[in-house]
């Protein structure tokens, strides 16, 4: 399932700790304590922060004829600069009660060759507009479920796109697994189609839990396509975890990051659950009473840290971990992190081609989404047109907030001179308003204002989000948050 679309924060009712509790954090220097105020304060709702503007602020105005202008735009200006592409795969042969994500429940699995005849049409539309033969350093199958597609649909996937685009020798290609779904035969058929990093679902090991959300898969099995892909190769793999489901408890988290640090994966990406009923419909038949509520979470997230940290894993940001081996690690280091509608990713400002239905991508500064229905998708491909039907072009103010914003979720400090030199302004200035609205956050030990940047503190890392809304124009403007989830 796509990252972009699970990995919201959980929404739960504020929590009211005992007054003498508190929560130890992971850093450098030792622990930071959570104080009860300090959870009580930042059980708000808010953003994650996958883009800025994020992506309810498209309009519909921006439709496909502007998303054509943007294609051509790059063609003629930045062509040289290498891709990264993201397909949409919405298919799932069996429903995963928390899931989010935009999915078809089927198992007819002749809708995966009408999918992959209309994701043909959409990708020589782009073509069109774009060019033949341009550069792709980075592809990713998301979902739905990418395996779904038996190994003739995926090569047959995999053949349209390099008929379309280079892709780059050295790239990064990875595909989202649900490991009911493959076997190590099918991992050496990803492999010889070219498929280097691989993510698989796990979610959670404790029987009771799969029970619970309607996904039971044997560890060992997880362990065994462990194995396989070590034999096999692939550069990089991934485990998707999910804090707060419902019957989990700290002490039986604890039992699944034990299992997950004897598979030693090379990253980790360690999402809260967003009980969204009223938005999910798979998600009511979840009991809201099973689940953990925002202290327990918290509770999860900081052993989780702690574990992972002690296991030798580099903390990334947010919901992600890698090994300080992995490129997740090593870009973070080097200060190439950044964030895109996958979550964090390791190539800086690479404009995203997206395909398929409800698709988010990125050409220059623009966003733009495909169509959430497959009628609606099919629809527009049929009648010859791009499917695009939302999205934004971003202001010279936009630009510059999603630099800010980007600096503090990717690496925890903004530095006024960079961004001063790369937007032409005088930081203090231009935000001498919002510099003032982090002077609680400072007292509070999340931010650290300092003569040349901003920083922010360990304890701060659990909050981030909170920090970086100081900065979003749209948000500070109209304080309607109730369409995001809660941060805690």
């Amino acid at each position: 399932m796509s990252t972009s679309i699970l990995s919201e924060a959980a929404a739960g009712p504020s929590t009211d700790l005992a007054a003498t509790s508190t929560v130890a954090t992971p850093s450098a220097g030792g622990t930071a304590a959570i104080t009860p105020a300090t959870l009580r304060r930042f059980d708000v709702a808010g953003p994650r922060y996958t883009s800025y503007p994020t992506a309810d602020r498209f309009v519909d105005a921006f439709g496909a004829d502007a998303y054509a202008q943007a294609l051509r735009q790059r063609a003629l200006g930045a062509r040289a600069l290498p891709l990264s592409l993201y397909v949409h795969l919405p298919f799932c042969a069996s429903l995963c009660y928390f899931c989010a994500c935009n999915k078809i429940v089927t198992k007819h699995h002749d809708r995966a060759d009408d999918y992959l005849r209309y994701l043909a049409r959409e990708v020589e539309l782009q073509v069109a507009q774009l060019g033949h033969g341009a550069l792709v350093s980075q592809l990713h199958l998301g979902g739905g479920t990418p395996t779904f597609l038996d190994d003739a649909e995926l090569a047959q996937l995999m053949e349209m796109l390099r008929s379309a685009f280079v892709l780059a020798p050295d790239g990064e290609y990875s595909i989202e697994i649900d490991p009911r779904t493959i076997d190590e035969s099918r991992l050496e058929t990803l492999a010889a189609m070219g498929f280097n990093r691989l993510s698989f679902g796990v979610q959670d090991f404790d029987p009771a839990v799969q029970k619970a959300v309607h996904r039971i898969q044997p560890a060992a099995q997880v362990f065994d396509l462990m194995a396989a892909a070590r034999r096999l190769g692939f550069a990089s793999v991934n485990i998707d975890l999910i804090y707060g489901l419902p019957k989990q408890t700290a002490a039986s988290f604890d039992r699944t990051l034990a299992q997950i640090c004897q598979l030693r994966p090379d990253r980790i990406a360690l999402y809260a659950y967003a009980h969204l009923p009223e938005r999910f419909k798979p998600q009511r038949r979840i009991e809201a009473a099973e689940l953990p509520d925002a202290a327990t979470k918290l509770d999860m997230l900081s052993r989780s840290i702690a574990a992972l940290t002690a296991a030798g894993y580099v903390y990334i940001g947010m919901d992600h971990f890698a090994l300080p081996s992995d490129a997740l690690a090593v870009a973070k280091r080097q200060g190439r992190l950044h964030r895109n509608f996958q979550g964090y990713s390791t190539q800086p400002d690479c404009d995203l081609i997206a395909l398929g239905v409800s698709a988010i991508g990125r050409v220059g500064a623009t966003y733009s989404q495909n169509a959430k229905t497959l009628e609606e998708y099919c629809d527009l491909l049929d009648q010859g047109r791009l499917p695009v039907v939302r999205g934004l072009a971003l202001s010279r103010d936009d630009v510059l907030r999603r630099s800010v914003i980007m600096a503090l979720m990717c690496q925890g400090t903004v530095n006024f001179e960079a961004i001063g030199l790369a937007h032409l302004v005088d930081f203090r200035r231009h935000f001498a308003a919002e510099l003032e609205a982090l002077s609680p956050l400072v007292s509070q030990g999340l931010v650290t204002i300092g003569a040349h940047e901003i920083d922010v503190t360990p304890t701060g890392w659990f909050f981030v989000r909170a920090i970086a809304m100081v900065f979003d124009r749209y948000l500070q403007a109209d304080r309607n948050r109730t369409r995001f989830s809660r941060i805690i």
